[in-house]
């Protein structure tokens, strides 16, 4: 029951401090379930990213029910769940109360901005972060490099390109090459030798 009381109140914690979406979230998880809590273990922590991106919902909230299932099974993905949406909901009440009235405001508009600036900044921390992860050979930087020039460009293509498409088209690409490379044995532990 501590257990997941404890799961209630750390993603009551990370849910109230939810500016920017996953990306911005990424450094303040990682900080608070791998280095603090020890939950999780960085790997999985961008491996439950993935999974995130490619289900609905949003990312950070996703994360917290996978973290919480594999600590106490459903029930804990319910509980990490639940915290993380209580905050969110009373400050979205609050402010759809009262934000009509200050919107205006000077103040409340240079708020917003630093905001949008700090928001900014942790998605550029949690891009960093993730491309010293992630972009480990030529393979993966080609890979990267390629689905960027796609997304930046999909407006001048013919076709639209869905971005779920992107993660899928990545995921099957990267578990085609890594198959290809044990059958070889180029590779050991995941990278390669």
């Amino acid at each position: 029951m501590n257990e997941l009381l404890e799961l209630y109140l750390t993603f009551l914690k990370i849910g109230c401090v939810n500016f920017g979406g996953g990306y911005a979230m990424l450094p303040l998880l990682e900080s608070e379930l791998v280095d603090k809590r020890h939950w999780t273990t960085l790997d999985d922590l961008r491996d439950y990213f993935s999974i995130g991106q490619c289900t609905p919902g949003i990312i950070a909230l996703n994360v917290s029910t996978f973290i919480g299932e594999s600590r106490c099974g459903i029930l804990g993905g319910l509980c990490a769940t639940l915290g993380f949406l209580t905050g969110p909901i009373a400050i979205i009440l609050v402010i759809a109360a009262t934000l009509t009235n200050f919107a205006d405001l000077p103040v409340v508009q240079h708020a917003f901005a630093g905001i949008r600036v700090c928001v900014c900044v942790l998605i550029i921390q949690a891009v960093l972060r993730l491309w010293k992860s992630s972009v480990v050979d030529v393979f993966t930087f080609c890979l990267y490099l390629a689905i960027f020039l796609m997304n930046v460009f999909s407006g001048v293509l013919p076709v639209k390109i869905p971005l779920p498409f992107f993660v899928i088209a990545a995921g099957v690409l990267g578990a085609v090459v890594s198959a290809y490379r044990r059958s070889r044995g180029g590779i050991k532990g995941g990278r390669e030798e």
